[in-house]
């Protein structure tokens, strides 16, 4: 599988100080129902003896695709010396910093860790297979769907009240939908501070530089999707191909 291993019990792991406890299904339980969600099987350990591993994955595709520090620098908004660090594994990357990071290097955030998901699928993908980063400042990503051939990413977020998707706004390539669920969220758009009710959806170009906040004392929970640009075009048959 690469780098980490799946735990045999549904676990779930923190990037930082290591805390791992199990998962009470909190967030695929986007319909308030009153049966317990499974447990995720194919769940992320990261913690911070694999912090050195996940950066040096960052490192070796960058090296791959020639690029410097700097050049990912100008491409998420991150400073060259914040990159440096998560790659030699002496910080713990906030999910804002790692989608910033892994859609400068032309991938998924999923790829970063090495998950299957490029392999045949079921038409339905069940909660218990959902496989989720957590972060050490209480943010959990979980993803519901990574589609690499097309370009896509569904995903749940949840924030913990007083926390946000990074520590300053970043930006990336590709287009990003989100829509609240549950709790407020404050989307910071190019200087712009958006309050998002549960209802309330937004639309942006993922250049414009941004972050997420939950700066409210309830959790908040949120359906995001990510349109990478590198995305295929699907050819007129329906059947996946690329279309170049």
């Amino acid at each position: 599988m690469g780098w980490f291993e799946r735990p045999p019990l549904p676990w779930r792991g923190t990037i930082g100080p290591v805390t791992i406890e199990p998962v009470d299904g909190s967030v695929a339980d986007v319909a308030d129902r009153t049966e317990p969600v499974p447990s995720p099987r194919g769940t992320v350990l990261t913690t911070e003896e694999h912090l050195a591993e996940l950066g040096g994955r960052i490192r070796a595709l960058r090296a791959e695709q020639g690029l410097t520090l700097q050049m990912i620098a100008e491409r998420t908004g991150l400073s060259s010396s914040m990159v440096s660090m998560v790659e030699r594994g002496r910080t713990s990357p906030s999910i804002g910093t790692l989608i910033a990071i892994s859609s400068a290097l032309g991938v998924h955030m999923a790829d970063l860790f090495e998950l299957d998901v490029d392999g045949p699928r079921d038409v339905v993908r069940r909660a218990a297979d959902h496989q989720i980063v957590e972060t050490a400042n209480g943010v959990l990503r979980r993803l519901v769907q990574v589609d690499p051939r097309r370009g896509i990413e569904l995903v749940v977020n949840e924030y913990e009240p007083g926390t946000a998707s990074a520590v300053q706004v970043t930006h990336h390539g590709g287009y990003e939908y989100g829509f609240v669920l549950e709790g407020t969220l404050t989307v910071e758009l190019q200087g712009a501070a958006h309050r998002l009710e549960p209802g309330d959806s937004i639309a942006f170009e993922s250049t414009r530089p941004h972050r997420i906040v939950n700066e409210s004392r309830r959790r908040a929970r949120a359906v995001w999707v990510n349109l990478s640009q590198r995305f295929q075009q699907v050819d007129a048959t329906g059947d996946g191909n690329r279309g170049d």
